[in-house]
């Protein structure tokens, strides 16, 4: 292909105390073969650490994200943009090859209706950290989504990229489909959208990436690529990390949810079922480990031992903050937050 046919790309990056994982991130960036120049846009909640020292090592455009979340830092990032293209990268994302970028752009350029396009899955690597190996063949962060059917990468228990049943069609290097009623929850870890849909789907504080594509698909139909290619995520702690994740995740739920700042999730049918389901197989602990069995029979690897516990310290976080939430105003604290 020609350099004209490749569109200008700008990758947003929110940022807090992300020292441990952005050098990574933003070296993998800047080793792309990409025929154009890549802007590079790190939207920082007020980092302490060397975050940004690192972020003007590899030449990234710096912007305040004074609402500190990561979906404020990717509102104030987009709107700070100028490509044609625009991806969103977590900082503990890497891109394991150095054409990368061109393949998560391949969609765009065969075909115009196509408007955002991500990897199917994440990239398994034995010499990782055992939590991110863990995350890396569930193939996402939330085991609860597991049992919703809501997920957007490989995994190796259920043998799909999603639980949603959607008709796609193999385009050698990727798939192809349009979204219906129930969308995955495509828009992080390597999402990339045409500009000018996005423009669509009104950008005030918050950009929630999951609530794009629900957003533009409900005045027209959308069609997305799931690219056959895996992307890097990094998991940088322990176990009390990961309590702390899941603290903040249904924390940030409760209170958007109850603030109307998100479009919607899938049917709420299918959500009630997934939770009854999850909450019986976690009290049950069987279904848990044939889960991990299933897994274990197709990837090797003893991290699937921590896939019950995942569970069960999911459900008590949970618990315990959909108890506490009536009582608690604000959002998440972010203050002392470390990648």
């Amino acid at each position: 292909m020609s350099e004209k046919m490749y569109p200008s790309i700008s990758i947003i990056i929110p940022t807090l105390n992300s020292e441990r994982t952005l050098e990574a991130c933003l070296k993998s960036i800047r080793s792309q073969k990409y025929p154009k120049d890549i802007e590079i846009i790190i939207a920082d909640g007020g980092s302490t650490d060397a975050t940004l020292l690192i972020a003007g090592k590899y030449k990234a455009t710096i912007v305040k994200n004074n609402l500190k979340t990561g979906e404020a830092g990717k509102a104030v990032g987009y709107k700070a943009s100028n490509g044609e293209i625009v991806g969103f990268i977590d900082s503990d994302n890497v891109l394991p090859e150095s054409d990368w970028l061109q393949k998560i752009i391949t969609p765009f350029i065969d075909d115009g209706e196509v408007v955002a396009s991500e990897p199917v899955y994440f990239v398994y690597r034995e010499n990782d950290h055992w939590l991110t190996r863990y995350f890396a063949l569930l193939g996402m962060g939330d085991p609860v989504n597991l049992f919703i059917g809501w997920y957007d990468k490989y995994s190796y228990i259920t043998n799909r990229w999603t639980g949603i049943n959607i008709k796609t069609e193999d385009k050698k290097d990727y798939f192809s489909f349009y979204l219906e009623k129930n969308i995955p929850t495509i828009g992080a870890n390597g999402f990339f959208v045409r500009k000018n849909k996005l423009l669509r789907y009104s950008v005030k504080d918050y950009l929630f990436d999951i609530d794009v594509l629900k957003a533009l698909s409900k005045n027209s139909r959308v069609k997305v690529a799931k690219v056959k290619i895996g992307i890097i995520h990094l998991f940088s702690g322990d176990i009390n990390t990961f309590i702390r994740k899941q603290k903040r995740r249904i924390k940030d739920y409760l209170f958007f949810n109850k603030h109307g700042l998100r479009v919607g999730d899938v049917d709420g049918g299918m959500v009630y079922r997934g939770i009854v389901k999850f909450v019986m197989s976690t009290v049950l602990i069987l279904p848990l480990l044939v889960q991990a069995l299933i897994g274990y029979l197709r990837k090797k690897d003893v991290v699937w031992l921590f896939h019950p516990v995942a569970c069960w310290l999911t459900l008590l976080v949970y618990v315990m903050e959909t108890i506490k939430s009536p009582f608690i105003k604000g959002i998440y604290n972010r203050e002392g937050w470390k990648q």
